[in-house]
């Protein structure tokens, strides 16, 4: 009796031990960046952006080139943990390269960007895209790095290197990588993403700098409470910026409801309101900021099922907001059926004029 005893211990032991070691070994190797890391620049490109001429930038979340409308999320409410197929990944990577190629934008924020992730197949995006995209620097800023995530327990999402990327046709002086507040309890924290926001400092021809902070903030903190301190961060960062006399412009996905009339949004998705999508504050405004979001065209969609517009909510959490001095000249959100990714792309052109001096309005 005794020896029968034991076997179920001994099994828990093994079991916890195996856990212990586990938790151990992604410890150890977590990614645990510097409040500001300076970033490389990639093919550095010489043209000086000139003031009062047209600019076009498009931020586009690409899903890690596996979140296509064959696709759900197990953190959506889905199942699925990684790209449907190898074959399936090639295919979207082909389309997001065209469609950047093509585009002939004149800067890119790129979001949800894998290096030999296992959800992708160990595909590597950033390079490719700089590739293909010859004439323009890159840049790349990691933002979850884990060893190995081990749900869903049937199909772990597995071993995650992912980032965000800026592709310039224009010269940048300097990137950096800002780490943004706000951390989940630890164990959690050991499997989540280090959310961050990356700067690239372009020189404009009257000798200012044209500033751009690519931007990815969290998606599933529950209330919304570290959404709420990456946005101080980044209206903290924004105030600075103004004061310096740079054209700032913040650009990406904010995994906030970027709409005009929010309330009439909540009330038309009612029970079907997607549990991780958060307003944004109505304290979040700068004085003489300005927001660019196309709201005719949706710019993500949800991920508790593969892509059904009868059935899937579709939202806009993906824009700019730029700084006094830069004039929205339009806004374009492109409506590709979310085919290829669980996003939109959207794209602004903007002028630069003359920009504020110590917080005051320019001309």
């Amino acid at each position: 009796m005794r020896k029968v005893a034991r076997v179920p211990l001994t099994i828990a032991i093994i079991l916890f031990a195996a856990f212990a070691g586990f938790l151990g070994l992604v410890a150890v190797t977590d990614y645990r960046p510097a409040t500001i890391t300076e970033i490389q620049v990639d093919n550095p490109q010489e043209d000086v952006v000139q003031i009062r001429r047209e600019i076009t930038i498009t931020s586009f979340n690409i899903g890690y080139c596996g979140l296509d409308k064959h696709a759900d999320f197990f953190m959506d409410g889905g199942t699925m943990s990684r790209a449907i197929s190898p074959e399936q990944t090639a295919a979207n990577i082909d389309w997001v390269s065209a469609f950047l190629t093509e585009q002939k934008s004149d800067i890119y924020f790129l979001q949800e960007v894998d290096r030999r992730s296992r959800r992708s197949y160990r595909t590597e995006q950033y390079t490719r895209f700089c590739s293909d995209l010859s004439e323009y620097s890159g840049s790349f800023a990691t933002n979850y790095r884990v060893a190995w995530v081990p749900v869903p327990l049937a199909d772990p999402h597995g071993d995650v290197y992912s980032g965000i990327a800026t592709l310039s046709r224009y010269r940048v002086n300097s990137a950096a990588r800002y780490s943004l507040p706000g951390l989940y309890p630890w164990i959690k924290q050991l499997f989540m993403l280090d959310r961050c926001t990356m700067e690239s400092r372009l020189p404009t021809s009257d000798g200012r700098q044209l500033v751009l902070a690519n931007v990815h903030l969290s998606a599933f903190d529950e209330g919304g409470v570290i959404r709420a301190q990456q946005l101080a961060f980044l209206k903290e960062y924004a105030g600075r910026e103004l004061k310096s006399g740079n054209f700032l412009v913040i650009g990406g996905d904010w995994n906030h409801l970027l709409s005009s009339d929010p309330k009439a949004k909540q009330a038309e998705y009612g029970d079907a309101w997607p549990f991780w999508l958060q307003v944004l504050p109505d304290d979040f405004a700068i004085e003489g900021f300005g927001w660019a979001v196309d709201e005719t065209v949706p710019s993500c969609r949800t991920l508790d099922r593969p892509y059904d517009p009868a059935a899937n909510i579709a939202v806009n959490i993906d824009g700019f907001l730029v700084s006094p001095g830069v004039e929205i000249v339009s806004v374009y959100g492109h409506d590709l059926g979310f085919e290829n990714s669980d996003h939109n792309p959207v794209t602004i052109c903007i002028r630069l004029g003359t920009a504020p001096a110590n917080g005051t309005d320019g001309d």
